[in-house]
């Protein structure tokens, strides 16, 4: 099982944990005042703050949450203080890490990431060390059922989309960024159920992990850094086998 489809899998059962809930939203809102900041506040001009609001709808942001992220982005509240930045790092096993951040103070959240690779038996690295492993992608899940993969292809690959496959008990339409929208919005109008969707950045190759140990550090190091505040994303190239991911339940 690749790394971003396990990890995808993992996160959307967290997501759904109301103790996770909050800090999910936090992380949101992060994304959608940098989006407002960077592109204005309107949502049919600016595709970033569209897909960062379709986001913070899939778990069922208030509204009210959402429209002060986006006054906070437009500089209508105070706030909107956000840098970017790509951290990248190898976990155990050369697994190549790479994390979105967004943060008020780097001085503080450079050490934290890098203690969290240590603490797993992983090593934070310099710009550029794994980056150019993985390619931004729209990526838009629908349920299984919603309809057959004859009928999916058609209407996604019409709409630009560059593939469809089944990722566990989900369809997975990936695309370029810029083309999401229109992929949404075809599907939509097919009456076909998304999901959810989002921009992630998919390896362009993979690392076995048949050890468990091995195995079970890599993910721990994942969920370590998805669980900080200030990531907003985090994508590996590691493949495990369902030999390994039985052993670790």
């Amino acid at each position: 099982m690749a790394g971003h489809s396990h990890w995808a899998n993992i996160a959307r059962k967290k997501s759904l944990i109301d103790a996770k809930r909050g800090k999910l939203w936090s992380k949101l809102a992060k994304a959608i005042i940098v989006a407002a900041k960077h592109g204005g506040g309107d949502p049919d001009a600016n595709l970033r703050l569209r897909y960062a609001i379709d986001a913070a709808k899939a778990v069922s942001m208030p509204k009210d949450n959402i429209q002060r992220a986006i006054r906070t982005g437009t500089g209508e509240l105070k706030g909107g203080d956000l840098e970017e930045s790509l951290y990248e790092g190898y976990g155990a096993g050369g697994v190549a890490v790479l994390c979105e951040i967004l943060t008020d103070n780097k001085n503080r959240t450079a050490p934290e990431i890098r203690k969290i690779f240590e603490l797993c038996g992983g090593k934070l690295g310099g710009t550029g060390c794994v980056a150019y492993l993985f390619e931004r992608k729209g990526l838009v899940r629908l349920p299984q059922a919603a309809c057959d993969e004859d009928r999916l292809m058609e209407v996604a690959l019409e709409a630009g989309a560059d593939d469809v496959k089944l990722g566990g008990d989900r369809w997975e339409v990936t695309c370029e960024p810029s083309v999401m929208a229109a992929v949404v919005d075809a599907l939509a109008t097919a009456g076909l159920t998304v999901e959810s969707n989002e921009i992630v950045r998919i390896p362009t190759n993979t690392v076995d992990v048949d050890d468990v140990d091995t195995a079970r550090r890599v993910l721990d190091l994942v969920e370590r850094l998805d669980d900080h505040d200030d990531v907003q994303s985090v994508s590996a190239n590691f493949s495990i086998p369902d030999e390994a991911l039985a052993q670790l339940g």
